[in-house]
């Protein structure tokens, strides 16, 4: 299976675990999550800027440390943009 067709299984971060399509839409551009609590989503990263893409990502989760209310943080993978790693929690 090539990474095309694993990214068109995934689940996306942030919809509901219910939505009747949750997996990622076509013509979005999607970055997997790796490790952490969020490990396996997909990020939507269409409208994000390089700048921002850059940055990395904190998503707020449950699932983390800190439970309600925490953040799990994600940074890009040097040369492999269509993945971010887990750095940690935080409150």
């Amino acid at each position: 299976m090539d990474r095309d067709e694993e990214l068109l299984r995934g689940r996306v971060y942030g919809q509901d675990h219910d939505d009747p399509r949750p997996g990622p839409r076509p013509g979005r551009v999607y970055a997997e999550l790796v490790g952490g609590p969020l490990d396996g989503l997909l990020l939507d990263v269409t409208d994000r800027t390089p700048e921002q893409r850059a940055a990395g990502a904190a998503l707020e989760t449950e699932l983390g440390r800190y439970g309600a209310g925490g953040r799990s943080l994600y940074d890009p993978r040097p040369g492999d943009p269509g993945r971010l790693d887990w750095s940690g929690d935080m409150p």
